[in-house]
Parts: C-alpha cells; structure tokens; sequence
C-alpha cells in the first residue's frame, strides 16, 4: 500500500498539470534553435571569444587596488585598504562581459489555478525555465528570487550550472500545501531582488498580479533605476473570456457553496473580477513604460519570453 502511494505521488508531482518535474523543465531546452542572436540591447565587447557587455549603468566588475594617483576619482577610493596601508588606494574596475538575468517568481497559493491544459504556477515555472535557458544560450548568467509561499535567493551563475541550479530550485517539496499560508507583497520581493540585481542586470518578474500592492510601483520605479525589468503576466482564460453559462458548485476547505453563472451580467461580473489582478500587473508596467507580455495558460512561453529578453528566435524579425 505503502509502494502505491509513493507512486500516486509521484505521478502526480510529474503530471505537468498540477505539478512541474525537474525532467520536463529540462526537456524545455529541446525548444530552443541551435544558434540564438545575442540581446539586441548588449553590444559586443572584445574578449576571447566575442561576448556582450552591457554598458547600462556603471557596468562595472571590481578588479583591483592600487595607490592613489592624482586625478582619481574620490568616489572610488578603498576605505579598507587605506586604513589598513595608511595610504591611499583607489579601487580600479573593468566592464562586465557577462550579463545577469535574475528571475524574480510568485509563488503565492493562488498561482495554483487552471482552466485549461496547466495551473499557472505550472506555466509560470515553465517560462522561468526557458529564460533560464535563453539566457546561459546568450551567455548570461542567471538566478532566481522567488517570493510567496517560497522565498529563495539563488545567486546568478553562468553556463549550464547555472541554469540547472535554477531549475532544482524551481522543484518545490512533494507536498505541494503548506501548512501555512505566506503572502508576501510586490513591493517587498522587489527590495529583496535588488540584492542580486547588479546595475546593469535584466530583472524578469512572472506573476498573475495578485501580490501588486500599493508600494509596488514606487519598489518597481526604484529597481528600475538599477536594473532592465521585464513582466511577464501569467493568466487564465477565464480572466480574460466569460464562462459558458451555469451554475457551478465551488469548494474551499470543508466550504461548498454554488456560484450562480446563468445570467450574462453575472459571467461578465464573475470575469472582470478574475481579470482584475493580472490588468493591475499590466497597467503597472505600461506607466513606467516597462516592457510587459501576457500569457495564457494554455500559450508555449517560449516566444513571449525571447521577446522580452530581446533574443531573436529563428524565423522571427528583430
């Protein structure tokens, strides 16, 4: 009996409906072309190889000390060091060649519903997974913050390590309910992010909007200032179309109750109240003038992410 139900769990962890497995999040990087055009926003810098470096910002690796030189700019002096020799160093820095992409992901209970094909947690972790795989194809590094039920901060890395980190990180435990429901706002996990978002970082945030608060645009106006933001909208058709007319028994808990559907009025209600969440993300976006898509559940995410990323997919235009 025991055996079985290990089973059942298992299946269930694996159907890509409720549940996302670290196979088919692999698997994803089978969607890719074999060769990818670099972000359209980097620009080419010389270095083995020919690698991007973004020039956003200071764009600016640390490389090394040395005595000050008259000239230098204050703003750069070593502090330590100086305190440490009794003479002044100036901090000398070098321009990254590698570019980060930090995913910032909800988590939140309410991200575990679908009406067609998948949840949207589900599909929210698949499109995390082909950013991840779009940016180490493009030689980003790339890390994941996830806000909600789960809080993780996992630094950004290069190549296919980096990617493969993200990817267990995406694998929550077997149990999918917590026993404690955890509500983190928006405004909140974009603070948290801006520890792993360097100046010059792409920061792509994937949510329904559920957790947009009323401090989110003042924290997303301010990470802006330090980071590219991308938001990726992810939503359900019902939020979006008016459900076939009925009346429908709706649970919660040990809760049953039944929603009332059969007028046009009431299906119209029901789906500007759905909607409302995922057009509060979007009009968020459209103010400060930051590049947003939307998805559905039922969409391959593929393409609405390149394009966020600025990556030219084969076959399509720039």
């Amino acid at each position: 009996m025991s055996a079985a139900m290990d089973s059942l769990r298992k299946a269930d962890a694996a159907d890509g409906i409720t549940r996302i497995s670290l196979d088919e999040l692999l698997a994803l990087r089978r969607q890719l072309p074999r060769r990818l055009a670099p972000p359209v926003d980097r620009v080419h810098a010389s270095r083995a190889g020919s690698h991007a470096a973004s020039l956003r910002g200071r764009g600016m690796d640390y490389r090394e000390s040395r005595a000050y030189q008259p000239g230098d700019d204050v703003r750069r002096l070593d502090w330590r060091l100086t305190a440490r020799s009794g003479e002044l160093h100036t901090k000398l820095f070098q321009e990254e060649r590698e570019r980060s992409l930090v995913v910032l992901l909800d988590t939140h209970t309410v991200m575990r519903f679908g009406t067609r094909r998948r949840y949207k947690s589900v599909q929210a972790a698949r499109a995390c997974a082909l950013a991840a795989w779009l940016g180490v194809a493009t030689s980003m590094r790339v890390g994941l913050a996830t806000f909600g039920e789960e809080q993780k901060l996992l630094r950004p890395q290069g190549g296919t390590r980096g990617a493969l980190t993200l990817l267990r990180g995406l694998c929550g435990p077997e149990n999918p309910e917590p026993e404690e429901t955890r509500v983190e706002p928006l405004s909140q996990a974009l603070h948290r992010v801006r520890r792993l978002a360097r100046n010059g970082s792409q920061v792509l945030l994937i949510s329904d909007g559920e957790s947009v608060d009323d401090d989110a645009r003042a924290a997303m106006a301010a990470l802006r200032r330090q980071a590219s933001i991308r938001v990726l909208v992810i939503a359900d058709v019902l939020e979006s179309t008016l459900p076939p007319a009925g009346r429908y028994p709706v649970a919660w808990q040990e809760t049953v109750r039944t929603l009332d559907l059969q007028s046009r009025a009431a299906r119209a209600q029901f789906r500007e109240a759905l909607g409302r969440a995922p057009r509060a993300l979007q009009n968020l976006a459209r103010e400060l003038q930051i590049p947003c898509r939307r998805i559905d559940t039922v969409d391959e995410p593929i393409t609405a992410v390149a394009q966020l990323l600025g990556i030219t997919l084969k076959g399509q235009g720039a």
